[in-house]
């Protein structure tokens, strides 16, 4: 799914993408203390095509920073591209299971899900673990067989 005439285009488009998620997320770390920017970049080196990689790199600026959809379309950022990222971003208030359920009909939210799961469920980068990391495991163990059933 190319959406640009030239590489150099969604090339740069990416280059963006990737400037926008490290301002996004400047001064963020996760659970294991790393700075937070490392999980969307693993995401992105994961993925299958340059449009899947701008979305991995941004599926959590708009849940977690004050970048919108409507900002994102004003970089140029192409209508399949927001798709996949409003159907990744978690909307206050909605149960867990709705999200899946959006994600579930976005073919590109799929695949960068799918590695935000395996990236999540990775305990080995947290120093200990809690009754809250397990009961967190598990729910990111239901996702992935959730959104891997028809594929094994």
């Amino acid at each position: 799914m190319i959406y640009y005439s030239t590489n150099r285009n969604i090339s740069a488009l990416l280059d963006r993408a990737i400037q926008i998620a490290t301002s996004a997320h400047a001064g963020q770390t996760d659970r294991g203390g790393m700075p937070y920017i490392t999980h969307p970049l693993r995401l992105m080196m994961k993925q299958p095509t340059i449009e899947n990689m701008i979305v991995a790199v941004l599926h959590d600026v708009v849940e977690d920073s004050d970048w919108t959809l409507d900002n994102l379309r004003s970089e140029g950022f192409p209508e399949p591209i927001i798709a996949a990222i409003d159907a990744l971003t978690h909307r206050e208030n909605e149960p867990y299971e709705a999200n899946l359920q959006r994600i579930d009909q976005n073919a590109m939210a799929i695949a960068v899900k799918k590695s935000d799961l395996e990236d999540n469920i990775n305990a080995l980068r947290l120093a200990t673990l809690h009754e809250k990391d397990f009961q967190r495991l598990q729910k990111y163990h239901k996702a992935y067989r959730f959104l891997t059933r028809n594929t094994e």
